[in-house]
Order: structure tokens, then C-alpha cells, then sequence
């Protein structure tokens, strides 16, 4: 994905006025994104390549013409260890709000159980729609936003009418303030996390006792707050090592990552190799993908 995607935590989903969504051709050379939310409903279509995507704990194996849809406010990761290309669609809240009256009370969710072939042929006019609006969107023919934006109201269209269910209301406020709440956590520990933070230290931080705070960062996040720092310093060590020939003890110690047998442990456990090896593959690998010029 591209570097905006290393910005693990609740953002602000940067969109053009003249669409109100951000859309665009993603090309991912190699990335660990740890675990984020956002304010918005999330596609990601893979063209080539693969993705591994975890969404509320769930692990999602995606190869070429597999597409998920991540709803607001929940917690996910991505982690691509070679090449992939992708459609990345991100729909603000606010936007869906104007057109969907009941948007707070619904979720979407585009997996197709088997035996459902009504519900395939829906799913494939989906990603057909969405690569019209790839088109639209790297071609930018004349008339660009307003091809565009038909696109953009038949694919929100296709989601209310056909990928859509009902959720209960005080599950949604419970979710809203538990969110904020994180927001708050992940912002700190990304301006930090480079140093120790201790459990009392980010407790008090949300005005938590120390025991309630980890409890409650686990059920959000399914990790401890100490796994889930190193799991954000393995992300920017990650980048590093394909992005730099720098040593790779002097890149985790940048970062915050004293404890190298850790490190390595948890390296092989997130990618099933060495870092040295990660760095050859990149070194090596053949360009497969019809970047654009």
C-alpha cells in the first residue's frame, strides 16, 4: 500500500471535494501495517498479487480478484510480503450519512456464502463497477468527476441494496465510545513508542486503573498493549529493511526494539523468514506489475 497506510491509527480519511472518497490504484512493493481504524467503510480489491488482511480477529488470505470490505470503527491490519496490486476504495462516514438516513443502524459485509448464485452475480457487478471507477479515476477522461461520481452512487447504491444488514443501536454507542477511547491510546503510543511506555502510564492517559485498561485494549485490539508496541515497531522496522541497506540491529534500535531475540521471534512469527532474507527477496524479486508511467 502506499505510505499513508503507515499511519496506524484512527485518521481522518483525506478525500478531493469533487468526489467526497478517496479512490485509488494502490501498488504495494511490501508493507506491515499494524492494527488501525478509521472513520470509514474500507474496500480493498486485489488485481495481483495477494494481501493478508486481519479484521476483528479474523484472517483473510486475499488473492487476485478476492475483494473484503472493512466497516467503520473496526480494528484491522494488512501485511503484504510481495508484490500486489490493488483497488483501494475508502467511503467516509459523513458521506454515506447524506444519501442513507439509517446508516448508524446498518453494516456491510460482501462475503458470499456457497450455493448463494444470486448473491455471486451481485458481487461480480460490484467489482466490475469498481474497476469502471479505476478507469475513470487513471484515465481522468473529460467529464472525469462526472463519470466518476455515477459510478461512486451506483457502488453505494449496490452496497445499501445488496450487501446491507441491521445492527441493534446500543451496540453501535457502545462501539463509538470505545473507539474514542482507543483513539486516544494509539495516538499517544505512535507519538511514543520509539521508548518504554509503562501499563500505568498509558492508563491513566484514558483515566483507567491499570487491570480495566488491559482488559479493555485486549477486547478492542486482541493483543496486549505491549504486544501491540512492538507489533507498531515492527511495522516502521519492517519498512526500513526493504526501503534501506542501514544494518538491521542499528534499524531496531531506531525504532525502539532493545531486545533483539524478541525481534527476531516475532519477525518470523509476522513473516515466516529472516529479516535478511525479507531484504534479498526484495533485492531480487522480478517486477511484475504494470506500474504507471
Amino acid at each position: 500500500m502506499d505510505k499513508d497506510f503507515y499511519e496506524p491509527i484512527y485518521e481522518i480519511i483525506p478525500t478531493p471535494e469533487n468526489t467526497g472518497v478517496r479512490f485509488y490504484t494502490s501498488y504495494d512493493s511490501g508493507s506491515y501495517v499494524p492494527k488501525h481504524w478509521h472513520d470509514a467503510v474500507e474496500i480493498i480489491y486485489i488485481q495481483e498479487g495477494a494481501l493478508t488482511v486481519i479484521s476483528d480477529n479474523s484472517v483473510y488470505e486475499l488473492c487476485a480478484e478476492e475483494c473484503i470490505l472493512i466497516n467503520s470503527a473496526v480494528v484491522h491490519s494488512t501485511k503484504c510480503t510481495a508484490f500486489n496490486k490493488a483497488i483501494v476504495f475508502q467511503i467516509p462516514t459523513d458521506f454515506f450519512k447524506q444519501y442513507i438516513p439509517d446508516f448508524d443502524y446498518i453494516l456491510f459485509s460482501l462475503e458470499i456464502q456457497k450455493g448463494k448464485p444470486v448473491q455471486q452475480t451481485k458481487l461480480t457487478i460490484f467489482k466490475e463497477t469498481l474497476v469502471q471507477m479505476q478507469i475513470a479515476n487513471d484515465i481522468r477522461p473529460k467529464g472525469y468527476a462526472l463519470r466518476f461520481n455515477s459510478l461512486l452512487f451506483e457502488i453505494m447504491y449496490q452496497l445499501y441494496h445488496n450487501f446491507s444488514f441491521q445492527v441493534h443501536q446500543p451496540h453501535l454507542k457502545n462501539k463509538i465510545k470505545d473507539m474514542e477511547r482507543l483513539d486516544i491510546i494509539l495516538k499517544y503510543t505512535l507519538q511514543n513508542y520509539k521508548r518504554h511506555i509503562s501499563l500505568d502510564e498509558i492508563a491513566d492517559l484514558v483515566y483507567l486503573q491499570t487491570g480495566y485498561f488491559c482488559r479493555f485494549f485486549k477486547k478492542n485490539m486482541g493483543v496486549t498493549f505491549l504486544e501491540y508496541q512492538n507489533e507498531l515497531r515492527l511495522s516502521y522496522i519492517y519498512r526500513d529493511i526493504i526501503d534501506t541497506v542501514d544494518p538491521i540491529k542499528e534499524i531496531t534500535e531506531r525504532h525502539g526494539f532493545t531486545n533483539y531475540k524478541l525481534f527476531r521471534r516475532m519477525f518470523h512469527e509476522h513473516f515466516h523468514a529472516t529479516p535478511i532474507q525479507i531484504r534479498n527477496q526484495k533485492i531480487h524479486a522480478p517486477v511484475t506489475l504494470n506500474k504507471p508511467e
